[in-house]
């Protein structure tokens, strides 16, 4: 008791009891002083040593204290390892990117640069912005045409950058021509290793194409549509659009599929292309060895296959030359009837030529230049004899019937189900409304004629 009082009011307190032998093992922590900063050399020289702590074991390891800015002064070049090697790999990335995107932007306005000047000629607007009483006619001499490379020509909206490595344009306002659009395809320079797979990928497989720079222009006719397709906004322009169009030529053509094609890409067209899978292939003797015809009828070939295109087909060359197709057809087999309705075109591919020269188009400028009046040519002479073209559709009945057919099927298949379904419906209603013993002497009756039912299918099998 005197000994507890005493505790409380600050008495003498009993001597400690001995560190046992286990606590031995930490004496040199627990007299270890606490840690203090490590300053540089290059801090005042009143600065404390390691000397001056004989206790404290310095590892070559520790991290020396220096102000937030001092970063060489606790890091060095080995800390940077993984940098050395990835910074350069993202730089290289970049530039190649970089790179890639400006060689396929100067490639797309190298072939506006030949090719726009020949549009702005045919068509009345050419291109996504101004119109072409805005740019007002701008290419309208030789000298203009030559001298087009001082134009921005995607600033004028006339290329449009969909992207990296596709460009685009339209054209409208022409007669027989609604509209026309044109695309330029480009390698994917901005993009080294996928470029490089699918080259590869393409080489082993055949269902892979392998890339390609190419040029496709799609132009769709007016087929004596002008009436419909040509927007008005008032009734005093819907007057003046017919006073117009009472003076002009019937711009229709008799349907047909034809088509000029280099002979590397007859298969690939035939197995995507289900309008040119209507046609036979043969081989004319005006064409080069490396050219055939598909067309559904000869009349038709004898027609359209004239002595200009021909040379411009020569002229082009087996290495720029793709196909030229005429066509009424979809590009897939039409599912629906909807689908099988005749929309005529025109379509013409191109590859492009590795130079960045102006001439490098030389070759292929008359061929685009007389496909840009392969509408005009068909109107005037593509009115076959009434055998041929009761024989091309023909064809086009038998498609259309068997869509028919299948249509008639899916539509007896729907009214079948919804005829169920109301069974169903009256059978559950009638249910609710019975007795429980009523609902089972129902069902069983249910099962003896489904019984019947099977034993009947059963008999007629045997």
């Amino acid at each position: 008791m005197a000994d507890f009082v005493k505790g409380l009011f600050g008495g003498s307190k009993p001597a400690p009891a001995p560190a046992s032998d286990a606590e031995d093992d930490f004496a040199d922590y627990v007299s270890a002083p606490s840690p203090a900063p490590i300053y540089s050399s290059s801090s005042s020289s009143s600065a404390p040593t390691p000397a001056s702590f004989p206790d404290r074991q310095t590892t070559p390891t520790a991290v020396p204290f220096t102000k937030w800015y001092r970063v060489w002064e606790r890091t060095s070049p080995s800390d940077f390892k993984n940098e050395a090697f990835i910074i350069p790999f993202i730089l290289l990335l970049t530039a190649l990117h970089v790179w890639g995107r400006r060689k396929n932007k100067r490639k797309a306005n190298l072939w506006a640069r030949t090719h726009i000047p020949i549009l702005e000629k045919e068509f009345a607007s050419v291109g996504h912005g101004k119109t072409a009483k805005e740019r007002l006619g701008r290419a309208s001499t030789s000298d203009e045409v030559a001298g087009a490379g001082d134009r921005d020509f995607s600033a004028e909206g006339l290329l449009k950058e969909k992207t990296a490595q596709e460009y685009t344009t339209y054209a409208t306002g022409r007669q027989n021509v609604a509209f026309a659009d044109v695309t330029v395809k480009l390698f994917k320079r901005y993009n080294p290793m996928t470029l490089a797979i699918e080259m590869i990928i393409s080489f082993f497989f055949e269902s892979m194409r392998a890339p390609k720079e190419n040029m496709e222009i799609t132009m769709y006719a007016f087929d004596g549509k002008e009436k419909d397709l040509v927007p008005v906004k008032s009734k005093a322009e819907l007057d003046a659009k017919e006073s117009r169009f009472k003076g002009l030529p019937n711009s229709g053509y008799d349907a047909c599929v034809w088509a000029v094609v280099h002979k590397e890409q007859m298969k690939r067209l035939r197995d995507e292309r289900y309008d040119v899978s209507l046609t036979a292939t043969k081989d004319h003797k005006s064409l080069p060895t490396w050219a055939s015809v598909m067309s559904e009828s000869a009349e038709v070939t004898e027609t359209l296959l004239t002595k200009e295109l021909v040379e411009c087909v020569e002229k082009a060359g087996e290495d720029a030359f793709e196909y030229l197709i005429v066509t009424d057809q979809p590009i897939d087999k039409p599912s629906k009837l909807d689908e099988a309705t005749p929309k005529k075109r025109l379509l013409l591919s191109l590859r492009l030529p590795t130079s960045l020269e102006p001439s490098a188009y030389a070759s292929t400028l008359p061929l685009f230049e007389y496909f840009l009046r392969l509408p005009d040519i068909l109107v005037s002479t593509a009115h076959f004899r009434p055998e041929v073209t009761r024989r091309i559709r023909s064809t086009r009945e038998e498609e259309i019937k068997k869509l028919k057919k299948a249509d008639e099927g899916e539509k007896a298949e729907e009214r079948r189900l919804d005829a169920e379904k109301k069974k169903k419906e009256m059978r559950d209603s009638r249910l609710k409304g019975l007795s429980a013993e009523e609902q089972r002497k129902f069902l069983e009756k249910e099962r003896e004629k489904g019984q019947k039912k099977q034993e009947k299918r059963m008999s007629r099998k045997a």
